[in-house]
């Protein structure tokens, strides 16, 4: 992945800035900006499913995914609690998935869902749900994820809509190029 200088790497102590100021802008206008505190619960809680996204030098995206029983989600309202993921569930929770917005629409968040689909199915994960948030639920069809409208994700906004999708299957080759639950 990175001959173009594009390269999907683990996040390290120094990206913690990027990342909240990323997420903060893409969700901050929805009332669903959760701070650094709690984006980094998150990736603390499963290290090695959460990502970013460099570009030449410098952070243009980043993923954050742990494992969570199927139709659960985390509390924007609180930090992870590490006992969430310690009993491994099948099921990966994408949590949040943002490209920066100068980079978006070229294919990079595809990048990072293909990565993250290849990582949950090598680490045994069955399925990947996440909580399409902004009226999201036909960007997120797209990618091979299916509705369940009869859960009503509590504290993601009105529209916000659980989803999920097998590791096996095939990703759709789609930009992405909004901001991403």
């Amino acid at each position: 992945m990175s001959g173009d200088g594009v390269r999907v790497r683990h996040i390290t102590d120094a990206d913690w800035d990027a990342i909240a100021a990323m997420e903060s802008r893409a969700y901050a206008e929805l009332g669903l900006s959760e701070g650094r505190a709690a984006l980094r619960s998150r990736a603390d809680a499963s290290p090695e499913t959460c990502f970013v996204l460099d570009v030449g030098a410098q952070q243009a995206g980043y993923v954050l995914a742990l494992p969570y029983p199927p139709f659960g989600y985390p509390d924007l309202e609180r930090a992870e609690q590490p006992a969430v993921a310690a009993h491994h569930p099948r099921n990966l929770h994408l949590h949040d998935i943002v490209v920066a917005e100068r980079l978006r629409g070229r294919g990079l968040g595809q990048r990072l869902l293909d990565h993250l689909i290849l990582t949950a199915g090598a680490r045994g994960f069955d399925r990947i749900s996440l909580i399409a948030v902004g009226r999201s639920e036909p960007f997120w069809s797209a990618r091979g994820f299916t509705a369940y409208p009869g859960i009503s994700p509590d504290g993601y906004g009105a529209n916000a809509v659980y989803m999920s999708r097998g590791t096996a299957e095939s990703t759709k080759r789609v930009d992405v190029c909004v901001p991403c639950p």
